[in-house]
């Protein structure tokens, strides 16, 4: 589902935190930090990815209460585009239901060099990182659940984590970054943060086609990201990278 906005974060702890003896989690995923680090690293490999199996193999002991997946919809780029909501869409029937879409936008802006004098539009991502902030704040405040699951290396973050922190001590502060990306910062908040390994990504993909089982509607892997099959990666990425370990 795809969500404008916070407005969601107003329910009610209560009413969608099941009382368990087994640790909550929810999880917010930077949509950009963690495509730009899996595009740096794998290049289009591992983007089919199911975010809520990834999150349960990083908490394989707790209850998933959501993932909230933070992106913006590309610009002026119609194929991409196409990928990235066929994606979307994908993701959000696929599963159990935790995966919530949190929209920011892309602002574009005039670049002219100062050289050459050539003029270009550029685009930057807005309301990414702030909805992020927002929602951790948020549910630390509602004691949405026992632990807050940060997959991200954006240091922009780290305001939020401290005042998230401030409200709730007792909530459990997890930080997963995405390959080749880290953060002194964030790590000198939260302790053990690590990086997300190669196996645990190759193990998170999605069926190359997804149906939508209310409405048969069946989508597919595009054709430029590699198929499951073809997504082996050598014996040396087959390790889990242990806490604390630089990627």
């Amino acid at each position: 589902m795809d969500r404008r906005g916070c407005d969601q974060y107003n329910q009610i702890p209560s009413a969608y935190v099941p009382r368990s003896t087994v640790a909550t989690v929810i999880a917010y995923v930077d949509g950009f930090n963690l495509y730009h680090g899996l595009r740096d690293k794998y290049r289009r490999r591992y983007l089919w990815l199911d975010l809520e199996h990834l999150v349960r193999r990083l908490r394989p002991n707790d209850q998933i209460v959501a993932v909230r997946y933070f992106t913006a919809l590309v610009r002026d780029e119609p194929a991409a585009l196409a990928r990235q909501r066929t994606y979307l869409d994908a993701l959000s029937i696929h599963g159990s239901g935790t995966v919530e879409v949190v929209l920011g936008r892309y602002q574009s802006k005039t670049v002219a060099c100062r050289q050459c004098g050539n003029v270009w539009t550029s685009y930057e991502e807005k309301e990414t990182d702030v909805n992020i902030a927002v929602a951790v704040v948020a549910d630390a405040a509602a004691t949405a659940s026992d632990i807050a699951l940060i997959i991200s290396a954006d240091s922009d973050l780290c305001p939020a984590i401290r005042t998230a922190r401030s409200l709730n001590p007792g909530r459990g502060m997890i930080a997963a970054f995405p390959p080749r990306r880290s953060s002194f910062e964030i790590r000198s908040l939260i302790r053990g943060a690590f990086t997300i390994a190669a196996v645990d990504l190759r193990n998170s993909l999605l069926p190359d086609t997804v149906r939508d089982p209310t409405t048969g509607r069946v989508y597919k892997r595009p054709g430029k990201w590699p198929s499951a099959a073809s997504s082996l990666g050598r014996p040396s990425d087959r390790r889990r990278i242990d806490p604390g370990q630089a990627p």
